[in-house]
């Protein structure tokens, strides 16, 4: 009977010695509140940010697709980016640029508004990526703009042809997932204007051989 009381009494103080050290465990833990653990889930989520479109914004921001991507407009410190058209790449209704092709081709760039390119590879105009669903990126799926960038492929197609330059995609390719959803969710965000980008022409030279 002694022995059993005292076995009986070591293993009733084993438990209670455990389970003060649990608690002793949690009280050392720093209280987690609801709006804490959503904060904690989603900064990391978001680079950091609030939402997944803000991210985007930063990103398209800091990695100056607007130079590009954006026409601009005159202003008192010379060209600037006319924020009306944000995104939405060369301007249709722009006369083609006046220059001998063939020298430029084959000694250098030729640049008109930033938005028309002339180099070896013909004239490359940069394309619309605001939300509009016919003239712009506002039909394609997050998919297709993750391997278009991946990838370097037009529209997002395997078998479409390669994105010609100034677009540098091979930068692009080495961002992660979720930082390319951003941008997608960004774009997607953006005010649609409607803009039919003129398609891209082979090199005076190679037309000629």
């Amino acid at each position: 009977m002694k022995k059993f009381s005292m076995l009986t009494l070591i293993i009733i103080m084993s438990f209670i010695l455990i389970f003060s050290r649990c608690n002793q465990g949690q009280a050392d833990k720093p209280e987690i509140t609801k709006d804490s653990t959503q904060t904690q889930a989603a900064l990391p989520a978001y680079g950091g940010f609030e939402s997944q479109v803000a991210w985007g914004k930063h990103i398209v921001t800091i990695a100056g697709c607007n130079d590009c991507h954006t026409p601009k407009k005159m202003g008192p410190a010379g060209p600037e980016d006319n924020m009306d058209l944000e995104l939405s790449g060369h301007p249709s209704q722009m006369p083609e640029i006046n220059v001998n092709r063939k020298e430029m081709e084959s000694k250098g760039v030729a640049v008109d508004n930033f938005t028309e390119w002339i180099g070896p590879w013909g004239i490359s105009y940069t394309a619309n990526i605001t939300s509009d669903s016919t003239t712009g990126i506002g039909n394609w799926t997050e998919d297709q703009f993750i391997l278009c960038l991946r990838k370097g492929k037009y529209g997002g197609v395997t078998g479409g042809r390669n994105l010609l330059p100034p677009m540098p995609w091979p930068a692009f390719a080495q961002m992660t997932d979720d930082e390319l959803k951003a941008v997608y969710a960004y774009l997607e965000s953006t005010k649609p204007i409607h803009n039919i980008v003129p398609q891209p022409q082979p090199p005076v030279l190679a037309m000629k051989k």
